[in-house]
């Protein structure tokens, strides 16, 4: 349907509140959009963790996308499952995060993304995170929460710079 389409494509013009080069449609929380006969809509969304201070703000910035476009009857819900994954990111959204100084989270692969989980769980030191600044792999961890209680906060050995990075966050 040509209608759902469009409105797929007027969300990607609603920015992450933490992270505002990325729109919450790359972020994967934007989970299903449904037109109702009456002209009005039902959008669906996945917070990224239970308790997430942004999200009255995506809501809002939903809402006054969606009325900018002529839908004055939006019903927004919460859906907590299956739970948000970083592996909802869209590649689009990664390669923004990385340009904006974020080293994106390590996808899952392997037996254990095949199976559905992350190797690494929310906490633990992630392995062969990049330097959003000069790509080198020697990085170190410097406190397992950054600016947001979603991202971590790493040092380049390289060049030295801070940078965050965004937690994964296992199926």
């Amino acid at each position: 349907m040509e209608a759902i389409q469009d409105i797929w494509n007027y969300l990607e013009e609603v920015p992450d509140p933490e992270i505002p080069v990325i729109s919450v449609v790359d972020l994967g929380v934007v989970r299903d959009i449904q037109l109702l006969d009456d002209g009005g809509l039902i959008v669906t969304i996945t917070p990224t963790y239970s308790g997430c201070p942004a999200m009255n703000e995506i809501q809002m910035g939903i809402r006054l996308k969606l009325l900018e476009y002529g839908y004055r009857h939006v019903q927004i819900q919460e859906q907590l499952s299956p739970a948000w994954t970083t592996d909802w990111l869209s590649e689009s959204g990664r390669e923004k995060m990385q340009a904006y100084g974020i080293a994106p989270p390590i996808a899952a692969v392997g037996p254990e993304a095949d199976l559905g989980r992350h190797p690494r769980g929310l906490f633990q030191e992630e392995h062969g995170v990049h330097c959003p600044q000069c790509g080198s792999q020697e990085t170190k961890v410097v406190s397992q929460f950054g600016s947001t209680a979603c991202k971590a906060l790493y040092q380049c050995e390289n060049c030295l710079e801070p940078f965050d990075y965004f937690k994964c966050h296992p199926q």
